[in-house]
């Protein structure tokens, strides 16, 4: 299971990277509005650092970005998307799962830019997205949670699905919006291909309780050992 964090912000993006090598990012709205720079700043500075590390390339360091929510018509998501990926060949196109959305991503998916179908909280909508052939689909997991539903089951069922038809592993399944330890584990049991989330949730994942406790009474024991 690959690692991509979910942020715009470069002090994060390298921290993930050095610490806990991340072979990824995906980003939205919101992060890009976290960073506190402009649109186009925040992903060209992105793009700038992806140059700097070594990174470029199509099939290294995928970073998904989300093109402009207000557009609703297949012509405008696909011409966002052309503009958005000529910035950088690590750029995957995020495109909500909606009509219109899927019919983009296959258009898309046709020239050759690669798509990440977002927003899915149900199993019937990643079977669109692998249908359309988009490059990632991200079934939103924190937020389906929230709500009271159980999301190893649903992961569990989009990985079923895809096997079932040839597309696991074709459209690989970011579990998106995870927000816990707990949630990584349920989706690596489930076998998705990817979880993104937040550099706090990375850091909280790596530590146990128990781990700062035994450290503490092995340390106790060496120190107090006869020499």
């Amino acid at each position: 299971m690959k690692f991509y964090l979910d942020s715009a912000k470069l002090d994060e993006i390298r921290e993930a990277y050095e610490t806990f090598g991340i072979d990824g990012i995906t980003t939205n709205p919101r992060h890009i509005q976290s960073s506190g720079k402009p649109f186009l700043t925040a992903i060209g500075d992105i793009a700038d650092w992806i140059g700097k590390e070594g990174l470029e390339g199509k099939e290294v360091f995928p970073v998904s970005v989300e093109i402009n929510p207000h557009l609703d018509t297949p012509e405008e998501m696909t011409a966002a998307a052309r503009e958005i990926s000529s910035i950088s060949p690590n750029f995957v196109i995020k495109i909500p799962c909606t009509p219109a959305g899927v019919t983009a991503c296959r258009l898309l998916e046709k020239e050759g830019i690669r798509t990440n179908l977002t927003l899915v909280f149900s199993v019937s909508q990643a079977l669109w997205a692998g249908r359309a052939g988009a490059y990632f689909v991200s079934p939103f997991i924190g937020w389906k949670e929230d709500g009271g539903e159980d999301c190893r089951g649903y992961i569990r069922d989009i990985v079923t699905a895809y096997k079932n038809y040839g597309w696991y592993g074709r459209t690989q399944i970011i579990a998106a919006a995870v927000r816990s330890p707990k949630q990584i584990a349920d989706c690596a049991v489930a076998g998705t291909d990817i979880v993104t989330a937040g550099l706090a949730v990375f850091k909280e994942a790596r530590n146990h309780a128990y781990t700062a406790q035994g450290i503490q009474i092995f340390t106790d024991a060496w120190d107090n050992t006869v020499k």
